[in-house]
């Protein structure tokens, strides 16, 4: 324990993934240096009172997107992160579909100046893994990219869904390289074909979107990216999880052994396509799309058993006239989530959804310990970094736009009340945001660093790498 310590934390109810017990936190060099009960702290130069609060570690969202560079009348990253404070989030991982993607060691390179120059939380990037550009996944890797995104289904950016052939090459890569790939888990062709039919109908609803992208599309590409990592040993982490129907399938690869993480977001578990008929419709649109309430009920239980493993996101902001149109064709696709998803997940808590250290366990723990991170994020330990999120769990509040930083300035949830409240984030010890107010600067947030286990690639006699030359012979391939 230190003399003296920078900050003291005292008279919370600290909340981890095993336990909830009061206790005081002394924080030394953005590190957290002791806990236990205040009279056994350091003295330190600055002590927050937390009596009548939670401390839970800070948030991290592997899935957000900030649009920068290329489209960022929607968002910033300056502005992105700002939001994530707001919301209690530490750590952003951002998505790569950005004006250029990142599909290039130089463009993560571009990308990372600007995230440097403006970011008030600590942040990954991600490459994204297309058919073009296999020969670039290992220098991305090399240079720092926290995984690769796979888009299997068209969203935001419309970059192309690689072939099988590509898609398997590419995990055959990957599977060497260690790090893990997020997969936006939908059939590109399925879902063209089908809309493509429908708008030629004349078909112009909320529930069209969803019949677009039915269930079975998502279901599909989720089991062939399974079947794939299975084979190769590749690293993957299934995104919005949006339909009950996947669940039998995500046990069974579980089961299996497959190295895979499974994430949900607040929107499929509070939102339904029925809702969609009201004033707020078009803003609910997204994809993968938001499905009929009866699939609330699974995906809820899936989260608080373990079928799923995290709370993510998917903050998608659009500059509210792209939300807007006189068919939902033609609407933008996502909406901010960053100030919401833990009020919403801590009101679920609230409601008997699941204990709070289960939440801890899903906003933090587990996406620490799925990208390698754990022990320096998503833990409340000396040692690690002081990456916390004072919480209000008594404290109603109505979400409306106007409350939000984020460009994006609508949202889904405007009205709704809830019970759960984020009045403090720190990042490495430093507040960032306090009672609503942003205190930090542009540049305190800085690139995390990964610590992935060994790659365990399977299969390697059949992998392309091996068969061309590129790869050295397989020894103790463990399939």
């Amino acid at each position: 324990m230190p003399e003296t310590a920078d900050l003291l934390i005292k008279n919370g109810m600290v909340a981890t993934e095993t336990a909830v017990f009061p206790a005081s936190i002394a924080i030394k060099g953005g590190k957290i240096a002791a806990i236990g009960d205040a009279a056994e702290m350091p003295p330190a130069a600055e002590e927050i009172d937390a009596a009548g609060l939670f401390v839970l570690p800070g948030v991290i969202d592997v899935h957000v997107h900030f649009r920068e560079p290329g489209m960022d009348h929607k968002e910033d990253w300056e502005t992105g992160t700002r939001a994530a404070a707001m919301g209690g989030v530490t750590t952003v991982f951002e998505m790569p579909n950005t004006s250029p993607p990142v599909s290039t060691a130089e463009r993560y390179r571009q990308k990372r100046a600007i995230a440097d120059a403006k970011a008030v939380v600590d942040y990954g990037l991600y490459g994204v893994m297309s058919e073009d550009n296999l020969a670039e996944l290992a220098p991305m890797a090399e240079a720092g990219v926290i995984g690769f995104k796979l888009f299997l289904g068209n969203t935001t950016g419309n970059l192309p869904c690689p072939s099988d052939g590509a898609v398997l090459e590419g995990f055959e890569i990957v599977s060497h390289l260690g790090k893990r790939v997020s997969i936006h888990a939908e059939n590109s062709p399925i879902l063209f074909w089908r809309e493509d039919r429908l708008q030629a109908a004349g078909r112009n609803t909320a529930m069209d979107h969803l019949l677009a992208r039915t269930d079975v599309v998502a279901v599909e590409a989720m089991v062939r990216s399974c079947l794939f990592a299975e084979w190769t040993g590749a690293r993957i982490h299934i995104v919005h999880e949006s339909t009950a129907r996947s669940l039998p399938y995500l046990e069974f690869f579980k089961s299996r052994g497959v190295d895979m993480t499974v994430e949900t977001l607040p929107q499929y578990l509070t939102l339904a396509v029925e809702d969609m008929d009201g004033p707020l419709g078009n803003i609910m649109r997204m994809n993968p799309p938001i499905r009929e309430r009866w699939q609330q009920g699974p995906l809820r239980e899936a989260l608080a058993k373990g079928t799923i493993d995290m709370i993510s996101t998917d903050h998608a902001p659009h500059a509210p006239e792209e939300k807007v149109g006189n068919r939902i064709w033609d609407i933008a696709c996502g909406f901010p989530g960053l100030q919401s998803q833990l009020p919403l997940m801590l009101s679920l808590v609230n409601q008997g959804l699941m204990p709070l250290t289960r939440y801890v366990q899903i906003s933090s723990a587990n996406p620490a310990r799925a990208f390698g991170l754990y022990g320096r994020k998503g833990v409340i330990q000396p040692g690690a970094d002081a990456d916390l999120v004072l919480v209000d769990m008594a404290r109603r509040e109505t979400l409306s736009a106007d409350k939000l930083v984020s460009k994006g300035k609508i949202t889904p949830y405007e009205g709704m009340t809830v019970s759960a409240w984020p009045v403090a984030t720190l990042v490495r010890g430093r507040p960032v945001m306090r009672d609503g107010e942003i205190l930090a600067n542009p540049g305190w947030g800085e690139e995390v660093v990964q610590q992935m286990p060994p790659a365990a690639p399977r299969n390697v006699e059949t992998q392309l790498g091996y068969l061309c030359g590129a790869s050295p012979a397989p020894a103790g391939d463990p399939s």
